[in-house]
């Protein structure tokens, strides 16, 4: 490959600062053109994440170096839409990209990257995030990670927990206690980096000295917010910190909005502490319930505005009540028991199925499949390690959880 007028040794060299060792020319060539589309995009761009899935990252970089919408049109025409609808879809997106079309923003962004010790993990990778699939094309098409990327495996077994920057001293309480509690069952915490309850998870799973992660949404050369520096030093000491745009990028209200949505595809379920009407955790737990992801939020004093956010989500949504980390841990397939008993609590797929079953009425396999969206045999893998476990059992009509005991 060359591309930017750079030929496929130059390709290799700068690829391996970030990836390692050099996987050989034509991985190194798809390599590039990922870290090149995190640097021509904005975060959550649908439109390039279809053209990508449809002819490859590699590809699509050079129908954009050629200045070649029509020939990206097609992919749109063969979904189904008009042409003319089709060639204003290719044509806008060209012409948002081309600014951007340059070999020296992309050079500069990994080399800056390398020299801080960042890594870049992309989709295909043994620690590629699963949860990510469920955003279809807003799916990130790399993530620059501050940390043992190994860790990102941590994520099958994560909770996210969210809410309010100007959180109250309640709030903080709550978050510490539960996040604590998570970290305590070996949960890794999940969170957005910010001040108030953000911050108070990360601290209460560094203090119980598990995994916890941050996902930020500007580049990782400058920590955001600048007052919680130390704190993601840490984070990225012990679990990582994570951003779908290069070194040098500021956050934007965009980019927070669009970083939420990677937050909660990656985690098996996000806990919502503290919110106002407007909040930012909000757009996080609607990400979560536009996915299927389970979503808890806490109730507050009925006279707190930092609380309305969670209350809104109670009354309007499929939102749960969540008071401890218990309820964090059974809403995300725990179902209270212990995490090690023979099946993953926060397996996406175990919660998928538990999330179809009540303690009446039972399912039968296939009905499970079809609402859950998975295999029969894939529900079928799952079923038998719940009902060992003792959290499922079948009955005349299908299959019923099994009622929890206190």
């Amino acid at each position: 490959m060359k591309a930017f007028e750079l030929d496929s040794g130059m390709i290799s060299g700068l690829v391996g600062q970030v990836r390692g060792e050099s996987a050989g020319a034509d991985d190194d060539a798809e390599a590039f053109a990922r870290i090149a589309w995190t640097v021509l995009i904005e975060p959550g761009d649908q439109v390039a994440g279809r053209l990508i899935a449809a002819v490859g990252p590699r590809r699509a970089l050079e129908l954009v170096l050629a200045a070649d919408p029509t020939h990206a049109a097609r992919i749109w025409i063969e979904d189904g839409i008009a042409p003319e609808r089709a060639q204003k879809i290719a044509s806008d997106a060209f012409e948002r990209w081309r600014p951007r079309v340059a070999a020296r923003p992309v050079v500069r962004a990994i080399e800056h990257a390398a020299s801080i010790g960042l890594a870049v993990v992309l989709p295909g990778d043994p620690h590629w995030p699963a949860g990510f699939a469920a955003l279809g094309p807003a799916e990130p098409v790399a993530i620059w990670v501050r940390g043992e990327p190994a860790r990102l495996s941590e994520f099958d077994r994560s909770i996210a927990v969210v809410g309010a920057r100007a959180a109250t001293g309640y709030g903080e309480h709550v978050a510490t206690e539960i996040a604590g509690g998570i970290a305590d069952r070996g949960v890794a915490v999940v969170s957005g980096g910010a001040y108030g309850i953000d911050a108070a998870a990360h601290r209460a799973a560094l203090a119980a000295e598990a995994t916890t992660i941050a996902f930020l949404a500007g580049g990782l050369d400058r920590y955001y917010p600048a007052g919680n520096s130390d704190l993601l030093t840490r984070v990225a000491g012990s679990g990582l910190v994570i951003s779908e745009v290069p070194p040098g990028v500021p956050p934007t209200r965009i980019r927070f909005l669009t970083r939420n949505r990677m937050l909660a595809a990656a985690s098996a379920a996000t806990i919502v502490i503290e919110a106002g009407i407007r909040s930012g955790s909000l757009n996080t737990a609607n990400h979560a319930l536009a996915i299927g992801r389970p979503v808890g939020a806490v109730p507050g004093p009925v006279t707190s505005p930092t609380s309305a956010g969670c209350h809104r989500l109670l009354r309007e949504t499929e939102a749960v009540c969540v008071t401890c980390a218990d309820d964090a841990i059974e809403l995300a397939g725990g179902d209270r028991i212990d995490a090690g008993a023979g099946y993953d609590p926060v397996d996406p797929e175990v919660v998928r199925v538990l999330d179809e079953l009540g303690v009446r009425g039972g399912r039968g396999t296939e009905d499970i499949a079809r609402s859950s969206g998975m295999s029969v045999i894939g529900v079928l893998a799952v079923l038998g390690p719940l009902e060992l476990a003792g959290v499922i059992r079948r009955v005349e009509s299908g299959w019923v959880r099994v009622p929890k005991t206190k």
